[in-house]
């Protein structure tokens, strides 16, 4: 008797990561010009993003095999000329491939733009004694948080018995043969994560 088990079992811990990507463009911040004496003047401008994103992945493949193979018994008994007696083979086969894969990657391919540029705001042609000012921020949130738990089971129990092989009590003895008995079992797993 040859019994074989197999468990697997894959875990991906949890992964939490912030990420910013893709283009950045910066807004015209305004421009200040020919302003009057003593004036004051300013352009302010102020931008928020707030991005939360959660993935959650639970993923379960369970696979229970379980196989019995036997032969009958050869025998050649009670014979004044005993001829051949031949049993069968006895086998078990079990093929198991589990494939899973599991991505996230789009969830942090976000683009955000912020606040104006100040840089890019102009002050000309301002009168005397005049204040002016261009000033710009900016506030950008992104949470990403990746919860992946992957399982996958498989558990194979495989029994095989070949019969019994007699020759006995014969005046001339024939033969007898009784056939092989064999397990086989294959187990693929391919677990892929990507965040």
């Amino acid at each position: 008797m040859i019994v074989k088990k197999q468990l697997y079992r894959a875990a991906a811990a949890t992964v939490l990561g912030l990420s910013l990507t893709g283009g950045i463009a910066y807004g015209d911040a305004g421009g200040i010009n020919t302003t009057g004496p003593g004036s004051s003047n300013s352009i302010t401008t102020h931008g928020s993003n707030t991005v939360h994103v959660t993935n959650h992945n639970n993923v379960n493949a369970s696979n229970d095999n379980t196989q019995h193979a036997n032969t009958g018994n050869a025998e050649a008994t009670d014979n004044t000329t005993a001829g051949g007696a031949t049993s069968g083979g006895a086998t078990n086969g079990n093929t198991v491939s589990a494939t899973v894969s599991v991505d996230n990657t789009s969830s942090d391919g976000m683009s955000m733009t912020p606040a104006s540029d100040p840089s890019t705001g102009d002050i000309s042609t301002t009168g005397p004694g005049s204040s002016n000012t261009i000033s710009a921020t900016d506030n950008t949130n992104v949470t990403v948080t990746n919860d992946n738990d992957l399982d996958v089971h498989n558990s194979n129990s495989q029994t095989a018995s070949s019969g019994n092989a007699t020759v006995s009590d014969n005046t001339t003895g024939g033969s007898a043969m009784s056939g092989d008995a064999s397990n086989t079992s294959s187990s693929t797993f391919d677990l892929s994560v990507s965040n």
